[in-house]
């Protein structure tokens, strides 16, 4: 009766244990992947967007293409990368002497991982979490967007309103419908135009 009544306890046991167990078990595998959604939403969710801009990170030879044409601008005053991503072609900017040099990012994570390198490397680039198409930029004279296709005509409008004559626009990946183009740097998907903003319909009858 006793070694009945003690093997009663310990299957008792062993069932406590397998359920704590169990249990424990099914919280780390929830937490991992909640955890995995919190981390991967802001790269998914662009893409139930209307128009979406994917994070594509630059190729070193897109990178080199954006640089050659930023450095024959003359007046290196201030910049904005639309998308700015992991934060390089704003870093790039900075090094080539542009004083004031804005990445806007809608994904979290990475508005975090370029304000802690720009803090790391002492750099003075500023980066913001905003939807590009809320973001104004009217106090700018450059910006450099890696666009897709489907948005680039509702980016030439949102440029044409809020740029300023004169102002440079940096295209790479899609090129900007109705735009003067000034020049091109590289071929294929490398390549990068640039747009010169022109005096508005209004300023051209006044």
């Amino acid at each position: 009766m006793d070694r009945v009544l003690v093997k009663t306890n310990e299957e008792r046991d062993d069932t406590i244990r397998n359920s704590l167990f169990g249990k424990l078990a099914l919280f780390v595998s929830g937490a991992g992947a909640f955890s995995i959604i919190v981390v991967a939403y802001p790269f998914i969710s662009p893409a139930f967007r209307r128009i979406c801009l994917p994070y594509v990170p630059a190729t070193d030879t897109q990178i080199r293409n954006i640089v050659a044409v930023l450095r024959k601008r003359e007046t290196k005053v201030n910049i904005v990368d639309l998308g700015s991503g992991d934060g390089r072609i704003v870093f790039e900017a900075e090094k080539h002497g542009f004083s004031s040099t804005v990445g806007v990012e809608l994904n979290p994570w990475l508005v975090a991982y370029s304000r802690v390198r720009a803090l790391l490397h002492k750099k003075k680039s500023y980066f913001v979490r905003s939807d590009l198409w809320k973001f104004s930029l009217t106090p700018f004279s450059n910006v450099v967007i890696f666009g897709v296709e489907g948005m680039m005509s509702d980016l030439e409008k949102k440029f044409s309103a809020e740029l300023r004559p004169g102002s440079w626009v940096v295209a790479c990946r899609f090129p900007v419908p109705g735009l003067k183009l000034l020049l091109t740097e590289g071929t294929g998907l490398d390549t990068v135009w640039v747009y010169e903003i022109q005096k508005s319909e209004h300023q051209l009858r006044s």
